[in-house]
């Protein structure tokens, strides 16, 4: 199963928020929207949804019009859409009977889905007596309340205390394992990273950067190295490497790095030799290893740090 956003674009007055915009997620596989606030990100997830008509361009799953195909879609908002003074069961079975559901079925599938994200006590509750990362827990259950074969999940990890975040972060590997197609937008760049096999980074409404991610980060430079030493000590380790010769013509710089030391190449290809060069040394090493980004920097690098006034002022993300 393939979803398929092919040259879309949205305008909203005078300002053109989605320009050609074209990528590919495919099921079994997690794929990372990513984007500052005001890229784009979520006039995209909407548009998918049919809640924003496109201006032009299409969305598919498989062939066939998303908007045509939203009982398949679950999703998950960043903002809260419940009501807060009604039961949780109630609210969650009359939202799975808008959707298809028979009255009963939808009620067997509310409880299974607050079981599994260890959330029954609730099915009695007014939403308003919940802490907000459980409300997200109960936002979540609803997403996937018909069993959708895709999951757009937007910030879901917003409000987790670290329990809950472990809870989510099992939900999100056995969807992927279960073959469906999850779309994740969030700024937690580490979760991205954790659970996302595909990227896709907007920027200004346009594509900057997608494809597989272990793909991406082969792609740039490999010089820097972190040596880590048998006894801690970051700067007793940096003076030995100083102190050898063979390490200091291969290294442009020498930096402690936490309990290690981040010794930057010349020359990538200089890999070998460094690791050599350490292996016949008499330095206590317990560990050698290439560092590669991080997202997030491959992500700053292409978006930039500064925050425009129009991100500052809340426009359409």
């Amino acid at each position: 199963m393939q979803l398929r956003i092919e040259k879309l674009n949205k305008s909203f007055g005078t300002k053109h928020v989605l320009q050609d915009l074209s990528f590919t997620a495919r099921s079994g596989v997690a794929m990372g929207l990513l984007g500052r606030n005001g890229s784009g990100k979520t006039t995209t997830i909407r548009t998918i949804m049919g809640i924003f008509p496109a201006d032009s361009g299409t969305s598919t799953i498989d062939g066939v019009p998303t908007q045509k195909m939203r009982k398949r879609i679950g999703y998950l908002p960043e903002e809260r859409g419940l009501y807060p003074k009604r039961i949780i069961g109630e609210q969650m079975a009359y939202i799975g009977t808008l959707r298809g559901l028979k009255p009963k079925v939808a009620k067997e599938r509310a409880k299974q889905l607050l079981v599994r994200l260890e959330a029954e006590e609730y099915f009695d509750k007014k939403l308003d007596t919940l802490s907000k990362g459980n409300q997200q827990k109960i936002q979540l259950a609803i997403a996937l309340l018909t069993n959708p074969d895709i999951v757009i999940l937007d910030e879901p990890f917003s409000g987790l205390d670290p329990v809950n975040s472990q809870i989510l972060k099992r939900v999100v590997e056995e969807l992927v394992a279960e073959g469906k197609l999850v779309l994740f937008s969030s700024h937690e760049m580490g979760y991205v990273e954790e659970f996302c096999d595909d990227i896709c980074i907007i920027h200004q409404g346009q594509i900057v950067l997608d494809g597989r991610l272990r793909d991406i980060k082969a792609s740039y430079p490999r010089h820097q190295i972190l040596v880590r030493p048998e006894v801690p000590g970051a700067a007793e380790l940096k003076q030995q490497l100083l102190q050898s010769n063979t390490v200091s013509r291969l290294a442009a710089d020498i930096a402690a790095e936490g309990q290690g030391c981040l010794v930057t190449l010349h020359n990538e290809r200089d890999k070998a030799a460094l690791f050599t060069a350490l292996t016949e040394s008499r330095i206590a090493i317990d560990g050698i290893s290439v560092v590669e980004p991080r997202l997030e920097d491959i992500f700053v690098e292409k978006v930039g740090r500064e925050v425009s006034a129009e991100e500052d002022g809340g426009a359409v993300a």
